[in-house]
């Protein structure tokens, strides 16, 4: 009598959780497609960071959008100290700040472009582009070194910043006789203070000078934004 043998190999499946996206461009590679919350490993899969991934469909290039820094309500308090710049705070569910360390990690892996959009209380809506965007080393201050500039209708608010190490209201790092990070209530690679101050106060519109989240080239200085979004992804070449 003859017995058929047959062998069944079996083969490990890679499994989900074990792919570790760097930026939301890799989570929209790996499938993912809708606007929402994802986890991202910019320093490896031992350090989870939750961000949200803008992943429309209305621009020519794949590339998906990571929010480095959110600002909508008014919910969450930007005037904080070097610690929590450098490790991030705030949900990524609303208002938050991505974090300088992880920026720096995204951003010495490869280039990024970054684009600002924004909006002011009567709805109109502009944005500012830039062709790259990094944030260095802590040892070096974290500086900010930004590409050239693309339009659209907010005007060139933040080039003014462009080569300027991070300023908290605990670690005064600009170019100003005080500290710019306390006398604008913000964080922010401020100059002699700011063209832009995205992490300041939250107000509705009209604002004390300086102080609210102002950019300079659109509206002003004692004008304070309803939304402002800073966002990165993949350059195009």
């Amino acid at each position: 009598m003859m017995f058929s043998l047959t062998l069944v190999l079996l083969v490990p499946v890679a499994v989900q959780s074990s792919l570790h996206p760097v930026d939301c461009n890799e989570v929209y590679q790996s499938g993912s497609g809708q606007n929402g919350i994802y986890t991202i490993y910019p320093a490896g899969s031992t350090s989870p960071v939750q961000v949200f991934c803008e992943m429309s469909m209305d621009s020519a290039y794949p590339g998906k959008w990571t929010v480095i820094q959110k600002r909508q309500d008014g919910s969450v308090n930007f005037h904080r100290k070097w610690n929590e710049y450098r490790s991030g705070f705030g949900s990524a569910a609303g208002e938050y700040w991505l974090g300088l360390e992880t920026m720096h990690l995204l951003t010495m892996r490869k280039t990024y472009e970054l684009r600002v959009d924004m909006e002011d209380f009567e709805g109109k809506k502009v944005y500012a582009q830039y062709s790259s965007f990094s944030v260095g080393p802590e040892a070096e201050g974290y500086p900010l070194k930004l590409g050239s500039f693309k339009d659209g209708g907010a005007g060139d608010s933040m080039t003014h910043h462009s080569g300027q190490k991070f300023t908290t209201l605990d670690k005064d790092q600009d170019l100003n006789d005080s500290n710019c990070g306390q006398v604008y209530y913000g964080g922010f690679w401020y100059y002699n203070c700011h063209w832009t101050n995205p992490n300041g106060i939250y107000a509705w519109g009209e604002s004390a000078y300086g102080v609210g989240i102002n950019w300079k080239t659109w509206k002003g200085f004692t004008y304070s934004l309803k939304t402002i979004t800073m966002k990165i992804r993949p350059a195009t070449g």
